[in-house]
């Protein structure tokens, strides 16, 4: 019997819920821990940033008029999905990282009951950080958390689908749409992530994912007007610096990068920053001890 040839698997962008090669037809080398070659991944352009912009805009009126918790339903699936393929992402995982089995798998399962925890805060946030507020007046003043809009993710570096799965998750779980740039020198398991995303429920262009040099890629996203926000958790402390400088054009809410513990409760500071605070009048009519009259 002939020896088979080993099918390599090609790993493409995801943008707009499709699966493009990068504009430009680039890719870049990725290697393992040791140097060994894995894969070619795409090498994303300043036009593929535009491109998954652009669908990250026209998926944000449908994801934030979803219901929070057909939101969360749609979450949940994504933990399903990805339990389902847990052994090639403990593989991608312990290749991209330099881990034993045994570690990537405790990763790939904390990242899977991430998605669960966010799942289930979709519909309970609006009662964490909105409410009725007492005025004085006959009035019903009412304030509720809406999604900012498109956020700009770097994710983090070193955490290739754990620190992956803690920024794109709170993000998401608010009603917000994503442009993600994954970790530079392990973008594999993040490349995998869209594949599931194409086939959880997560409608296209909610979540978008470029690869490449995040120093090429970030500052037209920091600059891009019709970008809301951007969380600079995988930028080093000069690029965070001049992206700042960018986002400031037009006002873009920022979340600096800190060092973060991404095994630990992520609490709920992430979903929090990306959210705005609507807050509604409304009168009351008269009020006296017959009832009121609205």
């Amino acid at each position: 019997m002939s020896e088979r040839l080993s099918v390599f698997k090609t790993y493409k962008l995801f943008v707009g819920g499709k699966f493009p090669r990068s504009e430009s037809g680039r890719v870049y080398e990725v290697t393992d821990s040791k140097g060994k070659w894995l894969a070619n991944a795409p090498l994303s352009s300043r036009k593929d940033a535009r491109d998954a912009v652009v669908a990250a805009r026209k998926a944000f009126g449908g994801w934030a008029g979803a219901t929070a918790y057909n939101r969360g339903q749609i979450l949940y699936r994504v933990a399903e999905m990805l339990e389902g393929r847990r052994d090639q992402f403990v593989a991608e995982v312990a290749d991209a990282e330099g881990l034993s089995k045994s570690k990537a798998a405790a990763q790939v399962d904390a990242a899977i009951d991430r998605w669960v925890w966010y799942a289930g805060w979709t519909d309970k946030i609006a009662q964490i950080v909105g409410g009725a507020n007492p005025v004085a007046g006959p009035y019903f003043n009412l304030s509720t958390p809406e999604p900012t809009g498109v956020v700009a993710v770097l994710a983090p570096q070193e955490s290739s689908f754990l620190g992956l799965v803690s920024v794109i998750a709170p993000a998401i779980a608010g009603g917000n749409t994503v442009v993600v740039v994954t970790s530079e020198q392990a973008p594999l398991p993040a490349l995998s992530l869209g594949e599931v995303l194409a086939t959880s429920d997560v409608p296209g262009g909610v979540v978008n994912i470029l690869s490449g040099r995040t120093a090429e890629i970030a500052p037209s996203l920091a600059a891009h007007q019709d970008v809301n926000a951007i969380d600079l958790a995988g930028a080093d402390a000069e690029l965070s610096k001049a992206l700042q400088i960018a986002a400031a054009d037009n006002l873009k809410r920022v979340l600096r990068p800190q060092a973060v513990d991404w095994s630990a409760d992520p609490g709920t500071d992430r979903m929090t920053a990306f959210l705005e605070t609507k807050t509604v009048w409304h009168p009351t009519g008269s009020l006296g001890a017959g009832g009121s009259a609205y």
